[in-house]
């Protein structure tokens, strides 16, 4: 077979490569540029961007602007107690609410629906019972002791703290919504009636902690258990 013909089908054969070596590369590669279809489908359909100019409004503007008198359903969250945890004095000044706002009713299945809640949010860093030991900062600090990795951890905040005892449930509720200090916010990931539950909740958990005898009714009081300690046991104590 003559060379030049050899020549020329090598040349044709890398040429046949070159095709398959590029789609090979476009599929393992990753890349920012849109991918270009054969078939356009919509992928180029005529439309408006963002700050676009346009002829077919007098104003000329592509965005157009709310329609007057038009209000958003179910958005404008008016009631800030429920959402904000905020209530207005007479005196038109915000404060903190001290009690939970209508929209829930606090009861044993709420309760249960809070402790779920914390159970999944709560509980990896402020710990089973809320005295901020929970299996996050365990591991952080155990990181921090060894050197392995870090040189700081910020223990997360123990709920029966009594700053943290006396805050109203309002303030509260906003801790959970926006988030305090080195802890992130939680509005986008719960619900506004669940936070309110994790609320109800850490109320339980901090009576449960911090219970006195005044608590029980007085009907009840004589039916406690009473614990006996010995002479020895207090020596021991002592």
């Amino acid at each position: 077979m003559p060379k030049p013909i050899i020549y020329v089908a090598l040349v044709l054969l890398i040429l046949a490569m070159i095709p398959p070596a590029l789609i090979a590369r476009s599929r393992a590669v990753p890349s920012d540029k849109r991918r270009i279809h054969l078939i356009q489908d919509m992928d180029n359909q005529p439309k408006f961007r963002a700050q676009h100019q346009s002829s077919l409004f007098a104003d000329e503007r592509a965005m157009r602007p709310p329609v007057t008198g038009t209000v958003a359903r179910g958005e404008l969250n008016l009631d800030h107690h429920f959402t904000r945890g905020v209530m207005y004095g007479g005196d038109g000044q915000p404060q903190w609410a001290t009690g939970f706002p209508t929209e829930v009713h606090v009861d044993i299945n709420f309760m249960h629906r809070g402790q779920e809640r914390f159970n999944i949010y709560c509980l990896p860093c402020h710990g089973e019972s809320g005295y901020g030991d929970g299996i996050i900062h365990q591991r952080a600090d155990q990181l921090v002791r060894t050197g392995t990795n870090g040189t700081e951890w910020v223990q997360p905040k123990s709920l029966h703290e009594e700053a943290i005892r006396n805050q109203p449930v309002g303030q509260i509720f906003n801790s959970i919504t926006n988030g305090i200090r080195t802890m992130p916010a939680y509005d986008s990931q719960i619900p506004t009636a669940d936070r309110w539950a994790i609320v109800a909740y850490i109320e339980a958990l901090q009576r449960s902690q911090h219970a006195n005898e005044n608590d029980v009714p007085a009907a009840e009081r004589n039916e406690l258990p009473v614990i006996k300690i010995s002479a020895q046991s207090e020596e021991s104590q002592s």
